[in-house]
């Protein structure tokens, strides 16, 4: 009897509410949510189904090494479908069409942090669409090469509560260009509170760089590596002017060993056939688990040159981040 009741004061994994089961299902990786948690029992299945494991999605890691445009769409599709209205949280890497970003604009009224680095999206997606994504206060547009200044305009006049701003070009997309200060004066004339802006490589000058200093009065870091453009050495006068403000650049001092940018490598299958993503009922389970394992499998190499802008890496040197050399 003793042994019956301490067996009743357990509740079993499988009667656990969902929006708990959401919380502790965050911390397994897109894989295991996808193939290995829905057919575990009927009750998790439904969990991961639900709004509870999506309200912050990041394939930023799993979209760099997908070979197929469809396959990207479509999973973004049915993710955020799942989050029912609840989004709060998107990362992913090279959206490759403007109909999957005017996709994800007219379902996420409550995205607060969108990062879509590399993606080939159009200034006139992005001003017919920045209106829904209204509540947006983290934005990473890094080298998005087919927007400009009027992306930047559009976006700080309908996003008011934006203060961070990643907006990051690939040394190879600027080397040679003349000077270009229409994305600095968008920034300055419509973002005002913005608290940190990385806008490293971007050919702009000093100028420019002075002018979103004097209008951003709650800037506390201004990411300028790179930007050779723009002749801030005086330390004395920023420090005088602009107190609160820590000015990154643009003297680029950590090196990659070699000179060599880093390379990444991820396993994908461009051969593979379109993969027929289901959206399932609560009350089934997936029946095609296979076609999960397809997205991860496969011989193929997909190799990428990139920055990364404070994130750790396997290349990350003693002291700081590895960069590109200086011209």
């Amino acid at each position: 009897m003793e042994v019956a009741s301490e067996a009743s004061d357990f509740r079993h994994w499988d009667e656990l509410i969902p929006d708990a089961l959401g919380l502790i299902f965050t911390n397994l990786s897109l894989k295991e949510l996808l193939t290995v948690i829905p057919l575990v029992c009927k009750s998790w299945g439904k969990a991961v189904m639900g709004p509870y494991c999506w309200q912050e999605i990041d394939i930023e890691e799993w979209s760099e090494g997908c070979p197929e445009p469809q396959h990207l769409d479509r999973m973004i599709q049915m993710l955020i479908a799942r989050s029912c209205g609840s989004l709060r949280k998107l990362c992913v890497s090279g959206l490759k069409n403007d109909m999957i970003f005017s996709f994800i604009a007219e379902h996420s009224n409550s995205l607060q942090t969108l990062s879509l680095p590399r993606s080939e999206i159009s200034d006139s997606i992005v001003e017919q669409t920045i209106g829904r994504l209204s509540n947006i206060t983290f934005l990473d547009l890094s080298y998005c090469g087919k927007i400009g200044f009027r992306s930047l305009e559009v976006i700080g006049k309908n996003c008011k509560l934006l203060v961070k701003l990643f907006r990051n070009m690939h040394p190879v997309d600027t080397v040679g260009m003349p000077i270009a200060d229409d994305e600095a004066h968008a920034i300055a004339a419509t973002m005002p509170r913005l608290k940190h802006l990385e806008m490293a490589y971007h050919v702009i000058s000093t100028e420019s760089a002075l002018q979103i200093l004097k209008s951003c009065t709650e800037l506390e870091l201004l990411d300028l590596r790179g930007c050779w453009g723009v002749k801030l050495d005086d330390d004395k006068f920023l420090e005088k002017k602009f107190p609160k403000v820590k000015v990154l650049g643009p003297l680029v001092e950590d090196l990659y060993e070699g000179n060599n940018w880093e390379e990444y490598s991820y396993y994908s299958d461009a051969s593979s056939e379109y993969l027929a993503w289901e959206f399932v009922d609560d009350d089934d389970y997936f029946d095609d688990d296979e076609s999960y394992d397809e997205m991860w499998d496969g011989d193929g190499r997909l190799e990428q040159l990139e920055l990364r802008f404070y994130q750790g890496n396997e290349h990350e040197t003693e002291g700081g981040f590895g960069w590109p050399p200086s011209p």
